[in-house]
């Protein structure tokens, strides 16, 4: 009896587009509980609400359009969230453009050059050069690092694979396969991924390796998605980690895309 009271008691229980959607502010942005908007947060909370086919209270367009662009992965979010949200992003998309250098990088980053590719495949914009500059920036391990000489990490990884995959390299490509044994040689035992060896699993390193293997064209593993489980909250929220809560709305919002099993860019 108390076991199926239980799961009456989490069937009612907030769903995770529900919190998220639940901290939208006046001004039209997302903030974590007791904080004030962000843009990368509202960029974050509006693609996970799209992933998991919500739409928020109210357009944060305005919000996202007044915020100043101090990076290229600000712009390269502002563009996927206002494309999502189906706002016209045609001047950040030239911009993002003109961030390109000679030999493909966009920003300062591989990071930055990633979530560039990304924004711009999402727009139907070719990625050129930086196509190449990401498979030569794959480290010997198979994964790809937040900087050049960097060390490597799930999320990065991840997030490459989706954008190779979104400017066409075919999933049986050799960086493809190389990234997939990489983020498999992190999944733990409990079904989740770390972010670097030696590190516990957490929710997000486990949602991004899920969205890698979906845009690679294979299965994601179900003790992944029992492992994300077991880190939801009763308000709809998913913990960082078994050991730590911590930015909330951040992590479900990245969390959503996985559990919906749809890739970056989204379309």
């Amino acid at each position: 009896m108390r076991l199926a009271v239980a799961a009456v008691a989490f069937a009612l229980a907030a769903s995770p587009a529900d919190y998220v959607a639940s901290h939208q502010q006046a001004d039209g942005g997302f903030a974590e509980p007791g904080g004030r908007s962000d843009l990368s947060l509202t960029a974050w909370s509006v693609l996970g609400l799209a992933a998991a086919g919500r739409a928020p209270a109210r357009s944060p367009a305005a919000y996202l359009a007044g915020q100043q662009i101090r990076t290229a992965n600000d712009l390269a979010l502002r563009i996927l969230a206002l494309r999502a949200l189906r706002e016209d992003a045609t001047s950040d998309l030239q911009r993002l453009e003109g961030l390109r250098r000679p030999d493909g990088r966009i920003g300062a980053l591989v990071n930055s050059t990633i979530w560039g590719v990304i924004a711009l495949r999402g727009a139907g914009r070719p990625a050129g050069t930086s196509v190449r500059y990401l498979r030569r920036a794959q480290q010997r391990s198979g994964g790809w690092s937040w900087f050049l000489r960097g060390a490597a990490d799930t999320n990065d990884t991840a997030a490459a694979v989706q954008a190779l995959r979104a400017a066409g390299v075919s999933a049986r490509a050799r960086p493809i396969r190389r990234a997939l044994a990489y983020l498999g040689r992190l999944q733990g035992r409990d079904g989740g991924f770390a972010l670097q060896p030696g590190r516990g699993s957490d929710a997000q390193s486990t949602a991004w390796a899920i969205q890698a293997f979906v845009a690679a064209g294979r299965k994601p593993s179900p003790a992944a998605f029992r492992y994300l489980a077991g880190l939801r909250r009763a308000d709809g929220s998913y913990r960082y980690s078994r050991r730590y809560v911590t930015t909330p709305v951040w992590v479900t919002a990245q969390v959503l895309p996985a559990l919906a099993r749809r890739p970056f860019p989204l379309r």
